[in-house]
């Protein structure tokens, strides 16, 4: 059961990571709000159809559900716009560290606080402290290499000797 959630979540994370190179190539064709519109229709045609073959009548089965759990569209058009922007100005490594870190960060604080409906698990520390190594690796990541790059070009050029030609 553990390994079939691990295989799912790892499966998650790069259909995610796909979608958003797919969305960043379909922004740059016809604009952000047309992108955002036509991965969530095409989306939800997909979800219609498996829902009706898997599901069956079960599909239109709504009931005992709160009302504002309905904003979950609403929040996916957030989701699909923003990371399509993060994308055209950070890149898809830096924006999806972001991303991730931003998502463990929230789900860090709703699981503790037991918000949304959740239960309730207790903070640790380590749990923060295996937050803050993300980020200081996404740090590392994004300006570890800028001092090299910057010291490599200065020496090229301190040891670049112009031909006698």
């Amino acid at each position: 059961m553990i390994i079939t959630g691990i295989l799912l979540a790892l499966l998650a994370g790069s259909l995610v990571s796909l979608q958003t190179i797919f969305n960043s190539k379909v922004n740059e064709r016809i604009g952000s709000w047309s992108t955002t519109t036509m991965v969530l229709f095409t989306g939800f045609i997909a979800s219609f159809v498996i829902s009706l073959l898997v599901e069956g009548k079960n599909t239109f089965s709504l009931q005992h559900m709160q009302s504002w759990y309905w904003l979950s569209g609403a929040i996916g058009v957030g989701v699909v716009f923003c990371l399509v922007q993060g994308m055209k100005l950070l890149g898809p490594t830096y924006a999806i560290s972001i991303v991730l870190t931003s998502q463990l960060s929230f789900a860090l604080l709703f699981d503790s606080m037991g918000w949304l409906g959740l239960e309730q698990i207790p903070f640790s520390w380590n749990q923060l402290i295996g937050v803050l190594v993300i980020v200081g690796g996404i740090v590392l990541f994004k300006f570890g290499g800028l001092k090299k790059e910057t010291s490599d070009s200065s020496d090229k050029q301190a040891h670049t000797v112009p031909s006698k030609s």
